[in-house]
């Protein structure tokens, strides 16, 4: 009857309806032959798990866990372990499946302290000190797994050379694990220990597959040397057709062509001789070099040469690591994305967008330059911005235009650029011929020197505002011709799209009044023209180096900040 008035009388953080569903997962009494369940308390708790250096980090979840359960052990039914415990020790035991190491979590010898157990049953003392005792163990054991598995090994807003600002995950470790013990329900796969994006699985698949690749012997590495266009043949051939269809893919072979000083009988012996036939650059492998050149954001032209030789003898060791890095980078994300949604991956220069958890269409941006990366960070849009002025940077006033403007002010007309003050509405236009060019420095500057709306304007004729301390948008651009190019990382930080009169009208397809003709003639108006969105819409620019498309395949990309390489001295150490 004790147990029962415990159960009803918790804390305000635990429901009515869980409160049952605890109650209901401790059937009959809670006692038998060997007597009451032992209890915690919050001292217990405390000294014990900030005895383990391992669990001293995740003490606040251990506390909320037992708080919230009125202290009762989770692990045990009636002084018998729940098989949740066997899972809970399987699991981390394949960790390294997850890119994790086993031994981070293997801090407590569960074997020998079931072993005591057992052996302590006639003594109702000495087991229910082991039971508390295992109880905590399981518990600061999961949290400890579970914080890397769900949130992630690395911190990256606590590391200074991460550049990641996306909002994370609120994932809330104890009830996480009440789901797993069945004392609550969740649309969230913690009850089966599971990731919580299927992008994570695909990545984890490919680790796998690539695992096994590397315990069978890895790949080829090509000459430096080589260079392949199609019909070519060359020893080099038989090595490429071995790294991307495998080492049974059979090629017909031609004879090794005979040379300018070769007799006609030197050239008939070395061609009964030779050792290995050489192999032709054929129709099959071009088309496997091309998908490869697709799958790592290269041209496919079926050249194997350059950037593609890079890329084809890039370590498989290196790609594992990559893989795993990348995996990490899902776990500090959002547990769930908003149902709509646009995101920019960085690396891919591509955006994505996202309408009920389905992707609608994409396009080809162009993104910052390694010396003016583009940040890494979510927020909202909320304004489409029609015939754009294009604020002039203080570095372009500083060292292009003031040497020019010093002796020649009305050098901004050549520009189709002028001198306002004030911003939005209020700004007034001001004769650049009366500021004094010579003195002025960016402290001193109150000005904004800006390039009227038009197709010279360095905005082109849309801008995307999600307002935010990085002022970085999405925008037009005059310069089309740089989408052509496969890596595109042109921009001093801000993201140029492809189509923005495809994404204004997206956007703008619930406000009544706004097609695409009405966009195109207020664009031609040339008079800046801010738009509200009706609802604003998330806005993720993330940086994934690796990833498995809906079809299967792996793809990646450059290391084009070197993000990477900064996330991989914390993780691997």
């Amino acid at each position: 009857m004790f147990w029962l008035i415990s159960l009803t009388m918790m804390g305000s953080a635990c429901s009515q309806d869980q409160k049952e569903k605890i109650q209901d997962a401790l059937p009959g009494g809670l006692t038998k032959a060997g007597g009451a369940q032992p209890k915690l308390d919050s001292t217990y708790i405390i000294s014990y798990m900030k005895a383990v250096p391992a669990f001293k980090d995740q003490l606040e979840w251990g506390k909320k866990f037992y708080r919230e359960r009125d202290f009762r052990l989770g692990w045990f039914r009636n002084h018998e372990l729940v098989p949740q415990a066997k899972t809970l020790l399987s699991v981390i035991n394949k960790a390294a499946d997850e890119g994790l190491d086993p031994r981070d979590y293997k801090v407590k010898d569960f074997d020998k302290l079931f072993t005591e157990l057992e052996k302590a049953q006639s003594d109702s003392t000495k087991r229910n000190a082991l039971e508390k005792e295992i109880d905590v163990s399981l518990s600061g054991t999961y949290f400890n797994w579970a914080s890397d598995f769900y949130r992630g090994t690395v911190n990256p807003r606590e590391v200074k050379n991460i550049d990641w600002n996306v909002k994370r995950n609120k994932i809330k470790l104890h009830k996480a694990l009440m789901t797993i013990l069945k004392e609550r329900e969740s649309t969230y796969p913690y009850y089966e220990f599971e990731p919580l994006h299927p992008e994570y699985d695909r990545l984890k698949k490919a680790l796998a597959e690539y695992r096994a690749l590397q315990r069978n012997g890895g790949w080829p590495t090509l000459p430096a040397t080589t260079k392949l266009k199609p019909g070519d043949a060359t020893p080099a051939v038989a090595l490429l057709r071995k790294r991307l269809l495998g080492a049974d893919a059979a090629a017909p072979a031609v004879p090794e062509p005979a040379t300018a000083s070769t007799t006609p009988v030197q050239a008939t012996t070395n061609t009964t001789t030779a050792a290995a036939p050489v192999e032709k650059y054929d129709a099959p492998l071009v088309e496997a070099v091309k998908q490869f050149q697709d799958l790592n954001g290269l041209k496919a032209d079926g050249i194997v040469s350059g950037e593609t030789l890079k890329a084809l003898n890039v370590p498989l060791s290196a790609r594992i690591d990559q893989i795993i890095l990348n995996m990490e980078r899902w776990r500090w994300v959002p547990k769930k994305f908003e149902p709509s949604y646009l995101l920019v991956n960085i690396p891919d220069y591509k955006l994505h967008v996202i309408e009920n958890n389905k992707e609608v269409f994409d396009m080809r941006v162009i993104v910052g330059k390694a010396m003016n990366a583009t940040p890494v960070f979510s927020d909202k849009m909320e304004y489409v911005v029609l015939s754009p002025y294009w604020n002039v940077p203080w570095s372009i006033i500083e060292k292009e235009l003031k040497p020019k403007l010093m002796n020649n002010p009305s050098y901004l007309d050549h520009l189709d650029m002028e001198v306002v003050k004030g911003y939005g509405k209020k700004a007034v236009v001001v004769d650049p011929g009366s500021i004094d060019w010579s003195s002025i420095s960016q402290e001193t500057f109150k000005y904004t020197v800006r390039r009227r709306p038009g197709p010279k304007n360095d905005l082109g004729e849309v801008k995307f505002i999600f307002p935010n301390s990085n002022d970085v948008y999405l925008h037009d651009t005059p310069h089309d011709e740089l989408f052509s190019q496969a890596k595109r990382g042109f921009s001093h930080g801000c993201v140029r799209v492809a189509e923005p009169l495809k994404l204004a009208e997206y956007l703008l397809r619930n406000k009544p009044g706004w097609d695409m003709q009405t966009i195109q003639d207020t664009i031609a108006n040339r008079k800046e023209k801010y738009v509200a969105l009706k609802e604003t819409l998330p806005v993720y620019l993330v940086y994934f180096t690796a990833w498995v498309d809906d079809a299967g395949k792996l793809h990646f990309r450059d290391d084009i900040y070197n993000h990477d390489k900064a996330l991989a001295r914390e993780y691997f150490n």
